[in-house]
């Protein structure tokens, strides 16, 4: 076998140290993207055999509370939060969480060593985020979980390093010991395999999952990411926090200004406030931020969550049997 891990003996799981650790069917994890990931798409996600997770970034803490309730009344399976570290309340979400006996957190956009030991006091699983070898030993050292490994290709922020999944992951799976996630440009179930040869141990997929009707994203977005082709996404705001997004005339503008020598304050005031939500939950294609990964370019439907889960893991098992395709 290639990877880590064996199916069940009806064949309809998979288990490893990641479906162990989650309690979870199927190693698929959908990502916690800001405006598109609620309650109805994590519990979507989880009710088909995956890990869904709520995108605590873009939510008021009384509607992170409201989210995590509603999954409740939706699901009985293990599901996520996902926590940005750099959330300016996020003592508050942090309260919730614990409240609310959230099972499991994934912690992105910061130093792990800030909050995990306090969310494990309370019996949290802690998985954080990072895009290089290096800050994944560090998260081992600081006592995470699990790692997500996030590949240059991932929408939404992203590595200064530009490093792709494909270098990334077996460069992370020699420096820690401790399970691995792989994320960053999969999309389908050979993706899936891809890795999992690799060294991962369990994917995180994002850009699938906007393209879902329980996705909270705007139609106007899902459409744009339908109709994305490949060199439609660029890498920009290096000098603030890298972002991949489908080119509009606001990231042209920013693709200008970064050309032209522009320095943080500059692009800081480019950004502006609410450029995110402006874009993909209010629908502005022209001037809203369109975070999305390079795999847009082969999303041409707009599927159920549930389906996206089944086909990603059923394609998975018939490449996992005949890799080569013969």
């Amino acid at each position: 076998m290639i990877f880590q891990g064996k199916f069940t003996e009806d064949g309809n799981g998979f288990d490893n140290r990641i479906t162990r650790l989650f309690g979870i069917q199927y190693p698929i994890i959908q990502a916690g993207m800001i405006w598109a990931s609620g309650w109805k798409l994590a519990s979507a996600v989880s009710n088909a055999g995956g890990l869904g997770i709520i995108g605590a970034g873009s939510m008021y803490p009384h509607i992170l509370m409201e989210h995590i309730q509603q999954y409740k009344k939706a699901s009985d399976k293990p599901f996520a939060v996902n926590l940005p570290l750099l959330y300016p309340d996020i003592e508050t979400h942090v309260a919730t969480i614990i409240e609310e006996k959230v099972p499991i957190v994934f912690t992105s956009a910061g130093n792990p060593k800030t909050w995990t030991a306090k969310l494990k006091e309370h019996g949290i699983i802690v998985v954080h985020v990072v895009s290089s070898a290096k800050f994944a030993k560090k998260c081992e050292d600081a006592g995470v979980d699990a790692v997500v490994a996030e590949g240059f290709e991932a929408g939404g922020h992203n590595g200064r390093e530009e490093t792709t999944t494909l270098c990334l992951i077996p460069a992370v799976r020699e420096a820690i010991n401790i399970p691995l996630i792989a994320a960053g440009g999969i999309g389908t179930g050979r993706g899936m395999l891809a890795v999992m040869a690799l060294g991962a141990e369990g994917v995180q997929i994002g850009s699938r999952f906007v393209c879902t009707p329980e996705a909270s994203s705007h139609m106007a977005f899902k459409q744009a990411i339908l109709s994305a082709n490949e060199g439609d996404t660029v890498l920009s705001l290096k000098k603030l926090t890298p972002v991949r997004l489908i080119k509009n005339d606001f990231a042209n503008k920013v693709i200008a200004a970064e050309t032209g020598g522009a320095d943080t304050e500059i692009l800081q005031e480019l950004l502006g406030r609410g450029r995110a939500k402006k874009g993909m939950f209010e629908g502005d294609m022209t001037e809203g931020e369109l975070e999305i990964g390079q795999v847009s370019s082969i999303i041409k439907e707009i599927k159920p969550a549930a389906e996206v889960v089944s086909e990603i893991w059923g394609a998975f098992k018939i490449a996992s049997a005949n890799p080569f395709g013969y």
